[in-house]
């Protein structure tokens, strides 16, 4: 496949955005369903079974936790202080018909800043639908971001990896990612709202 295109995203494309945010956990869940189905045929140990529903529950749990909607989206990434930024992958329908192209991957970024090496570009989220892998397009999504970067006068970008998805630690590394939890032992953190509001209205400890 060579006839896609990467743009800049737009106002109507936030449906799409948020169809595909959610889109990487639901194939998941697909996924582990289906290696379920084969593990029940089969003999396999309890053992495997065991394993395959711990993992079903932990999808389940987390397609739950995108709470994102289509009107938060397009409040925080389109106004005039956009907290976020996104380029859209998209393929042209089918000749025959009169549809607009079909966006099948995403990419969404902003800047930050770190106080050792300045200003930086934080890959938040990067998906191609799974169909539509192997034609490059991943590769020219991160084309175009790492020239962003560097038209931006950023001295690097930053991202994580889940550190099951081996696939894509491997593309990351072959195009020069370092992993600095191994490299430098950082551990990623999160404050939770709840645990917020009780940090901003309790005493100090």
């Amino acid at each position: 496949m060579t006839d896609f295109k990467i743009r800049k995203a737009e106002p109507k494309d936030v449906p799409d955005i948020l169809r595909l945010i959610k889109q990487p956990v639901s194939v998941c869940v697909l996924n582990i369903q289906s290696s379920m189905s084969a593990v029940c045929i089969s003999s396999a140990p309890a053992s495997n079974r065991k394993r395959h529903v711990q993992e079903l529950a932990k999808y389940e749990e987390m397609e739950g936790q995108v709470k994102l909607t289509e009107e938060n989206l397009l409040e925080d990434g389109f106004g005039d202080n956009p907290l976020y930024h996104c380029v859209m992958a998209e393929i042209p329908s089918e000749p025959q018909s009169n549809n607009a192209p079909v966006v099948i991957g995403f990419a969404m970024y902003y800047f930050t800043y770190d106080p050792w090496i300045g200003k930086l570009l934080y890959l938040e989220d990067f998906f191609v639908m799974e169909e539509y892998r192997g034609f490059g397009i991943g590769s020219e999504i991160l084309k175009l971001l790492s020239h962003t970067a560097v038209k931006t006068r950023c001295s690097s970008m930053h991202f994580i990896v889940a550190e099951g998805n081996q696939a894509s630690i491997e593309f990351y590394k072959r195009r020069g990612a370092a992993d600095l939890s191994l490299e430098e032992g950082w551990r990623l953190f999160k404050i939770d709202k709840s645990s917020l509001l009780k940090m901003s209205s309790g005493p100090e400890e």
